[in-house]
């Protein structure tokens, strides 16, 4: 599998490049997601000219305006800053991202609750780092999140499997995607959204429903765009196990008495909380396979991301 390119502060692939010399690795991100990801490092403040080590840097003003400025000095580096990173965003939009882990509360490079202090030095945990404001405001849709939330399990499946479907969808359109090929992703995604969003599982069919009706170009932003703030959505125990039991439906009529029980009882069981995703999708795969369900065998809700990642053992 060609590995999935996505930005990352550089500080957390080990590079000594924050204020006091040091680094944040990962090893979660550098050893295990690492196997399937080309990792293009970004360190504002190295890339905009600091040196290492160097004085720390704070927010200060409001969430919605906030300026950079040095914490001893009170040098305010927002202008510079901003002017970096509109270069930067330039090269990076060529790389063929599909996503970025920021460093949390980073005042360059967090993407939320970094701390900004209002002119009586007062912090409130309000703001967005000047770099990954910049970013997310350039890639929209791209998925993003940093280090310390990729600690909770449903938000790290939930962002890894993002960045598998903004890759396949990017992929799609690289090859020139027809009609018929949006009607095919769709399909293959159909349950998949299903877990995270009814709302835009709905919208994303009626928009396939009349495809012939949009322009390519508005087709592809208007999917694109609804496609991941549908997928934004947590998939909570409560929408994984509706859409396990309409996967129990489709082998109403093939599979036994005993088999149909086991897969309610085991269903059951995920919806009491006292068995992770993976037990329920791991027999429903055995029973795609075992009866040979086309329609199923192709959701890429039963296979959303490599099961060494082992997300689903948590959800």
């Amino acid at each position: 599998m060609e590995k999935i390119r996505l930005g990352i502060s550089s500080c957390l692939l080990g590079e000594k490049v924050r204020y006091d010399g040091g680094h944040k690795l990962d090893h979660y991100i550098t050893e295990t997601l690492g196997r399937y990801v080309d990792w293009v490092p970004v360190c504002p403040e190295v890339e905009y000219g600091l040196p290492v080590p160097r004085e720390s840097m704070h927010l200060s003003g409001s969430a919605e305006a906030t300026r950079l400025v040095g914490s001893r000095t009170g040098v305010d580096h927002t202008d510079g800053m901003n002017m970096w990173a509109r270069e930067r965003l330039d090269e990076l939009e060529k790389e063929g991202l599909c996503g970025f882990i920021f460093k949390s509360r980073s005042p360059s490079s967090g993407m939320r609750g970094v701390k900004v202090y209002n002119p009586s030095g007062v912090p409130s945990h309000t703001g967005v780092g000047i770099f990954a404001r910049a970013f997310i405001e350039r890639f929209p849709l791209m998925p993003v999140e940093d280090d310390g939330r990729l600690q909770d399990p449903a938000l790290r499946e939930n962002f890894i499997e993002r960045i598998f479907v903004f890759r396949r969808w990017k992929d799609l359109v690289r090859a020139g995607a027809k009609i018929r090929d949006i009607v095919d992703f769709h399909t293959d995604h159909k349950l998949l959204m299903l877990s995270h969003s009814v709302k835009h599982y709905r919208i994303l069919g009626s928009m396939v429903a009349s495809a012939r009706t949009f322009s390519a170009g508005r087709l592809h932003s208007e999917y694109l765009y609804n496609l991941m703030e549908g997928l934004r959505l947590i998939a909570t125990v409560k929408k994984n196990t509706n859409v396990l039991q309409h996967i129990a439906g489709y082998f109403r009529k093939l599979i036994s008495t005993d088999e149909k029980q086991e897969l309610a009882e085991v269903i059951e069981i995920y919806r009491r909380g006292l068995i992770p995703l993976i037990v329920p999708v791991t027999l429903i795969r055995h029973y795609v396979r075992k009866y040979n369900e086309d329609y199923l065998a192709r959701q890429y809700y039963l296979n959303p991301h490599p099961l060494e990642l082992m997300l689903r053992n948590h959800v």
